[in-house]
């Protein structure tokens, strides 16, 4: 039973990954709808979710907390069901208020996997680093289907039907986790599958300050390219796909699939080489890539855009891998949990930025030299990370 219990807790922590990033991609391919209908700018309907995003990462170390102190299930079943029922009331949402309130809520119980969904996992898993790079994969489906399914929802039938399909398959997975664990299929476990030793307190230290920058220049650039892609490929392709939100939501969601399966590839490698080298590795390879789609436009741009977000999500596994790594086990969850207030919370603010250089320029240019600089910032604070000799692939304990 506890190997079927780890199984199905693996699976439905993956599926708990793709439904952590739904609310954020399906709106911001809603908002070139909303434009319109609400009468408002680009940069003053991408704000109504900034909110959502800060609580989303703000509220994610409480959630931690909470996981540690009571369990992992607990939280994983309310956190279904909340965000199922959150997203089917942005559904119907009457005003940019309303809109911007139940984003919120959406981002309140979304904030909650993260910290309990990932430490959960990697309790469960035997190679972590292959474990988180899977899951990755699922955070990384969550853009593309979001924004696939938000495309043909709000083209087909309206922007309401974006949120309130998929908050409804969100809350039946809730009660589909609840019945298995009310049955004892699904089972709590309180120490890791595979056991690690202790990393040495100053190791800790030194990888708690380098991680603080790191983790928040690979925010910075998520949340920025997250508004970005749609509305820039909106502008700068326009002359090869004619089909309006729905062609650009194809597009946003073909960049998201090839980013997921990087996220394998860089999850692998965490198990097999230092983990400093493969986060150090990521950040490199994403400035050149930024530099090119500050002006490209046409098929290039549609190409090096998957490059640049294949290797901005391609650090996941390894961030994860040296949290898991240096985090005390009994205090995962509250360390994934202040992971995420710098991840999603404060680099929210990236949102307002993307936002605010548009408005003034029109165009998407600075946006990409800025985060060049900032992937620049997160090469060379990672060299500070403790170095580590490559490990074998572990076994699990007998």
């Amino acid at each position: 039973m506890t190997k079927k219990s780890a199984r199905l807790s693996l699976i439905f922590s993956c599926f708990g990954h793709t439904y952590a990033h739904l609310f954020a991609p399906i709106f911001f391919v809603v908002a070139l709808a909303l434009e319109s209908e609400m009468g408002l700018s680009h940069g003053e309907v991408v704000s109504l979710i900034v909110a959502g995003n800060v609580i989303y990462g703000v509220a994610a170390p409480f959630a931690g907390w909470l996981s540690d102190k009571w369990n992992a299930t607990g939280m994983m079943s309310v956190y279904f069901i909340g965000t199922g029922i959150a997203m089917v009331l942005t559904g119907f949402a009457t005003s940019p208020f309303t809109l911007a309130l139940f984003l919120g809520l959406s981002g309140l119980f979304g904030s909650i996997y993260h910290p309990v969904g990932i430490a959960w996992l990697v309790r469960n898993a035997v190679n972590r680093g292959t474990a988180l790079g899977i899951n990755g994969v699922f955070g990384t489906i969550g853009p593309s289907v979001a924004a696939l399914s938000a495309g043909i929802l709000t083209q087909t039938i309206s922007w309401r039907a974006a949120f309130i399909v998929p908050g409804v398959i969100v809350a039946l997975t809730g009660i589909a986790f609840i019945i298995m664990l009310r049955r004892g299929e699904i089972m709590e476990i309180k120490k890791d599958m595979v056991p690690h030793t202790p990393a040495a307190r100053a190791d800790i230290i030194r990888t708690v300050l380098v991680l603080a920058i790191t983790m928040l220049c690979t925010g910075l650039i998520y949340q920025s390219t997250s508004p970005a892609l749609p509305k820039m490929f909106s502008i700068r392709l326009e002359d090869f796909f004619s089909d309006g939100i729905m062609g650009v939501s194809v597009m946003v969601a073909m960049v998201y699939i090839v980013a997921g399966g990087f996220q394998i590839i860089a999850g692998r490698l965490c198990d097999i080489y230092p983990l400093k080298l493969v986060y150090i590795i990521s950040f490199i390879a994403q400035i050149p890539i930024m530099l090119f789609v500050a002006s490209a436009s046409g098929m290039p741009l549609l190409l090096t855009a998957m490059l640049m977000v294949a290797a901005n999500q391609s650090s996941l596994p390894a961030e994860n891998s040296l949290v898991a790594r240096y985090a005390p086990a009994q205090w995962r969850g509250l360390a994934f949990g202040l992971k995420f207030i710098l991840a999603f919370g404060v680099s929210s603010m990236a949102i307002l930025m993307e936002a605010s250089i548009f408005e003034y320029t029109g165009d998407f240019f600075w946006l990409f030299i800025i985060l060049a600089s900032i992937s620049t910032v997160g090469f060379v604070t990672a060299f500070l990370l403790p170095s580590e000799k490559p490990k074998p692939v572990m076994q699990p304990a007998e």
